[in-house]
């Protein structure tokens, strides 16, 4: 498992920490690791890029894209 230091934490939410660890019957450690894990949840896996962006704008409706013609590729540069 990691560890974490947390510097400059602040008397009163250290104060609130160590209370509501007592209230709870545990250390300090094993309450912040508690209110931690509870607060990041669990692990989601990523979103594909494509779906988020298409969710995001669903909503407002598509768009029809006039595409150009495409044309013959051109030759590849020679090097000689």
């Amino acid at each position: 498992m990691a560890s974490i230091t947390i510097r400059n934490l602040d008397e009163g939410v250290k104060r609130r920490l160590r209370v509501r660890a007592a209230e709870n019957g545990r250390s300090m450690e094993e309450e912040a690791r508690d209110i931690l894990g509870r607060s990041v949840g669990e692990a989601r896996p990523p979103k594909d890029l494509g779906r988020a962006i298409h969710a995001r704008f669903v909503a407002l409706g598509g768009v029809d894209l006039e595409l150009p013609e495409r044309g013959p590729m051109r030759p590849p540069p020679e090097f000689g």
